[in-house]
């Protein structure tokens, strides 16, 4: 009974296999260097159409707080710092917003600074000195596949690295596939498609390190899933095992009993 029993296991462990080196990130390539080393700085994000911005107006003490009305959503002044996207500045598809006071400013396509540069501009058609603040209040990217929680993530900052974007995810499942996560970005009008290996120590240095609004990221599975999701007999095999043990003790129990 015990030489079965061991046999089934051994099926098991021969399905499920995972080397203890697939599941380790950063174990591929030169050396990290001992000392610090400067951050390459990702390039900048561009708004595209279907953003949510926040865009905030400080006035300075050159103008009254009721000059900037004009440009207030609620059509109020309050206090030196005026809120003029409670709700936020949505960009249409073709790429406006319908900013209030100054009319439609085409923003798609811009940096957050070239944006910012753009509105300050107009402003100061109507105040001395304009401080403008613009940020994302929808960067958006969706993870899929072999992580623990996939889903659509919003960060409040436009500034998010795979690794972190997998943390929120709940992290890698012993079956992802980490040599080969896909990410799929669209920017511009046009669909790019980048590669990303987790043991690879370049990776910092990838282009795709540094997430895009609306990316996916697709975590493939590695061979070993196939038997978790389609052998019926793989998915039943523990119970079997579990069901030969409990046999195997009674029948023990039971000898021990006749002696």
């Amino acid at each position: 009974m015990q030489k079965y029993i061991a046999i089934l296991v051994g099926l098991l462990l021969m399905q499920s296999c995972v080397q203890h080196r697939e599941l380790i990130n950063f174990n591929e390539g030169a050396e990290f260097p001992a000392g610090p080393t400067a951050i390459p700085l990702p390039p900048p994000a561009t708004i595209q159409p279907d953003d949510l911005l926040d865009i905030r107006v400080f006035i300075s003490g050159l103008d009254p707080v009721s000059a900037v009305a004009p440009f207030n959503i609620a059509g109020a002044a309050s206090g030196p710092m005026i809120n003029n996207a409670a709700n936020g500045f949505l960009v249409d598809d073709k790429g406006f917003i319908n900013y209030p006071g100054i009319g439609e400013l085409t923003i798609s396509g811009l940096t957050i600074e070239a944006a910012r540069d753009t509105i300050k501009n107009r402003l100061r058609a109507y105040l001395n000195d304009p401080i403008v603040n613009i940020r994302f209040l929808n960067f958006r990217y969706t993870i899929l596949g072999e992580v623990k929680s996939p889903n659509t993530f919003t960060a409040p900052s436009d500034r998010v690295t795979i690794l972190e974007a997998l943390g929120v995810a709940g992290d890698l499942t012993q079956y992802a596939n980490r040599t080969n996560i896909l990410v799929v970005r669209e920017q511009n009008g046009q669909r790019e498609f980048g590669r990303l290996n987790l043991h690879d120590r370049r990776i910092f240095m990838s282009p795709y390190f540094y997430l895009r609004q609306n990316d996916v990221i697709y975590v493939e599975p590695i061979p070993e899933r196939v038997g978790t999701v389609s052998d019926r007999f793989v998915r039943v095999l523990p119970y079997i095992s579990a069901g030969f043990t409990v046999i195997n003790l009674i029948v023990i129990l039971t000898q021990l009993n006749r002696k």
